[in-house]
Parts: structure tokens; sequence; C-alpha cells
């Protein structure tokens, strides 16, 4: 017999496809995209001890990162 609660909690942690609110396989959340970064172990772990030392996420401190740069390059192409 189906564990009916189990369905429904399940369910309700399950994106829908349709919700811009997700970051399931459309890949976006609200109006950003989630991309996946790939760093080699002693990268990985240099990231984490810089986000530790700014009490930050590693996530958080690469975004910041990327921000910063894109900001970079779009003045030096003059935008």
């Amino acid at each position: 017999m189906p564990d009916e609660e189990l369905q429904t909690y399940l369910a309700a942690l399950a994106p829908e496809t349709a919700d811009p609110e997700t970051t399931g396989a459309g890949t976006s959340f609200g109006n950003a995209q989630v991309y996946q970064l790939r760093l080699q172990l002693v990268a990985n772990e240099q990231l984490k001890e810089l986000a530790a030392e700014r009490q930050t996420s590693p996530q958080a401190l690469a975004t910041e990162w990327v921000m910063q740069r894109l900001e970079w390059e779009a003045r030096q192409r003059g935008f």
C-alpha cells in the first residue's frame, strides 16, 4: 500500500518544470541562471579556506568574484 503522506511530502519537494522559481531541470531561479563549477581539489580547498576567513560560503565568494570580473570586463569594453 502506497504511503500517501510520503508521496505528498516528496511531491512538495519536487520542483514543477513550468515554475520559474526553481533550480530543478530548468536551471533557473527567478531571473538568475544556475551554473555548476568544477574545481580541482586544491582550488576547491583554497576557495573554502578563503570563504571561511571572510565568514561567507564558497558559493557566495565565487559568485562575488564572477560579478566583479563581469563588471571589470564591461568597463574594459566601455559599457
